[in-house]
């Protein structure tokens, strides 16, 4: 368990720092909680009732794992290493990757610049992937609007992939000049099969919505848009539907027989806009910028 980046952890029941267990299986921090490794590889850092949110089941996470080591979204990958490298070129840095599902994008930062890392998602079969791609990051199960298990100052960058995004708890665990780095759909994302297939289409004003949630908390830097045009046959597209939020009520056989009616290859159109927001020092935000 490398101490780097056990060092960027906290208790989730007390906030205190942790040290490895008997034979580094286990994490047990100085008041005496212990948290077991699964044989997988992640830590199950839940605790109490858990969660109220629907992670994302076996079968989503098998369908994104399919498409993503296809290549499909690997210009995106790319892209966001681009942007999170900069930032992580000094001695010492590290970086956190919230929502991490499969390990994917996490694993293209980490092999364009390796780093301590720490991968959170709140699906347990998301983490069990996500170990075996990158075994050298800490690979945590966790509620992203719960306090997260890192402490203050402790991460130069995090990176968030079509995955919540909780600005007090991500302006806590970033250093200062570090940069927060968010993926979302654009207008006209997967436009050629999202109404086929029964795929969530993208909110109004999504981009509004974004800046609004991070206001108080970040300033924004100039990003980037990115599109790719894809060419996926049947499965692909089925993939494409499952492992997205629509996944979690879309009727399995409903779509298998949509998707056999499509032809061998279907031009795809992914439209994302790469956000990136520094945070703000402590007495610039909201609520905390009267003179003193």
């Amino acid at each position: 368990m490398p101490a780097a980046s056990l060092a960027l952890l906290v208790c989730p029941v007390c906030r205190s720092p942790f040290e490895p267990g008997s034979g580094g299986r286990s994490l047990v921090c100085r008041a005496g909680h212990s948290f077991d490794g699964a044989k997988q590889g992640y830590f199950n850092f839940l605790t109490g009732k858990g969660t109220v949110f629907e992670a994302d089941s076996a079968d989503m996470v098998a369908a994104r794992f399919d498409f993503l080591s296809a290549g499909h979204y690997r210009g995106l990958a790319g892209a966001v290493a681009d942007l999170a490298a900069p930032f992580l070129a000094g001695a010492g840095t590290a970086v956190l990757d919230a929502g991490t599902g499969t390990g994917h994008y996490l694993r293209a930062v980490l092999d364009r610049i390796p780093v301590p890392a720490v991968g959170l998602d709140i699906s347990k079969f998301a983490l069990r992937r996500a170990a075996r791609l990158n075994p050298e990051a800490l690979n945590l199960v966790g509620d992203v609007w719960q306090p997260l298990p890192l402490a203050d100052n402790a991460v130069d960058v995090v990176t968030v992939v079509f995955a919540p995004r909780n600005a007090t708890e991500f302006a806590r665990v970033l250093r200062p000049g570090g940069r927060l780095i968010v993926v979302t759909p654009r207008p006209g994302h997967l436009a050629e099969i999202a109404g086929q297939t029964g795929m969530l289409g993208i909110e109004p004003a999504k981009e509004e919505r974004l800046a609004a949630t991070l206001a108080g908390r970040f300033s924004a830097h100039p990003g980037r848009e990115l599109d790719l045009t894809l060419s996926l046959t049947p499965a692909d597209v089925a993939n494409l539907a499952v492992m997205g939020p629509a996944g979690h009520h879309l009727d399995r056989d409903a779509l298998t027989a949509r998707v056999a009616a499509l032809p061998a290859r279907t031009a795809v159109s992914a439209r994302f806009r790469i956000s990136l927001f520094e945070p703000l020092p402590a007495q610039e935000e909201a609520g905390d910028s009267a003179p003193r």
